[in-house]
C-alpha cells in the first residue's frame, strides 16, 4: 500500500468525523465532576475517550488545514494554530483527568477536589498553579481559533459552507451558554461543535472523490524530460 497525499487527507477526513462522533458521546455518558467520580471506571473510560478525541481532533483539524491551505490564508493559519492548540491542552488535561487524578484522591483529597473543580466552577482551596487559568485559556482558543477558521473556511469556498458556519455558530454560542446555564446543562454547547467537525470530516472526504489527482509521468516520459535538447 503506497502512502500519498491523498491517503493521508482521506484519514484526517475520518479523524475528524470520529473526534466529533466521540464529542457529542461523551456528553452523555460524564460522569459529574465530583471527587467521588474520580474511584470510578466511567470516569476512567470517559476521559480515555476525550484523550482519543482530542488526538483524533488535531489530525483531522491538520487535514482540513492543509487541504485548503492557500484558500485559507493568514486568517485560517491563526484560527487553526488556536483550535489547534486547544485540542492539545485538552489531551494533556485529559490523560491527568483519567490517570492522575484517580492516584491523586488518594493521599490527597482536597487537591484532587480541586482539581476536579476546574471546569466544574467550584473555587479552590489549594494553589494550582497555572491550572487555575487553564478553563480561560482553553476558552479563547476554543471559541477564537474556531470562530477564526470557520471564518476562513467560509472565504476559501472549498469544504461546505454549512459546516463552517455551524462551527462559527457553536464558537459563538459557547460562552453564552457558559454564562447563563450550569454547568451540567452548559455540556449540550458541545454538540453542535460535534456535528460541525462531523460536518468538516465529511466535507474533506467527499471533495477527495471530487477532485481528479493529476496524471502522474511514466517512465518513457520521464527519461524524455531529462533528456537534453539538441
Amino acid at each position: 500500500m503506497s502512502i500519498t497525499s491523498r491517503t493521508l487527507t482521506r484519514a484526517a477526513a475520518v479523524a475528524a468525523a470520529l473526534s466529533g462522533l466521540l464529542y457529542i458521546v461523551i456528553q452523555f455518558i460524564h460522569p459529574a465532576d465530583v471527587v467521588a467520580s474520580l474511584t470510578t471506571q466511567a470516569w476512567v473510560t470517559v476521559h480515555i475517550l476525550s484523550f482519543a478525541m482530542a488526538v483524533l481532533g488535531m489530525i483531522g483539524l491538520a487535514g482540513i488545514y492543509l487541504h485548503q491551505i492557500r484558500q485559507l490564508g493568514v486568517l485560517g493559519l491563526i484560527g487553526y494554530l488556536m483550535f489547534g492548540f486547544f485540542f492539545v491542552l485538552q489531551a494533556a488535561f485529559n490523560f491527568a483527568e483519567a490517570f492522575i487524578a484517580p492516584l491523586i484522591v488518594r493521599d490527597s483529597r482536597q487537591l484532587a477536589v480541586d482539581f476536579v473543580g476546574i471546569f466544574g466552577r467550584s473555587p479552590a482551596e489549594t494553589d494550582l498553579g497555572a491550572l487555575a487559568a487553564l478553563p480561560q485559556v482553553g476558552g479563547l482558543l476554543y471559541v477564537g481559533g474556531a470562530l477564526l477558521l470557520g471564518i476562513a473556511i467560509l472565504r476559501a469556498r472549498v469544504l461546505s459552507r454549512g459546516a463552517s458556519i455551524l462551527l462559527m455558530a457553536t464558537a459563538a454560542v459557547t460562552p453564552v451558554a457558559g454564562a447563563l446555564l450550569p454547568h451540567t446543562l452548559e455540556r449540550a454547547a458541545a454538540i453542535p461543535m460535534g456535528l460541525a467537525l462531523i460536518w468538516l470530516g465529511y466535507s474533506l472526504w467527499s471533495d477527495l472523490r471530487t477532485t481528479t489527482p493529476a496524471p502522474r509521468p511514466d517512465a518513457k516520459e520521464s527519461t524524455l524530460d531529462a533528456t537534453a535538447t539538441v
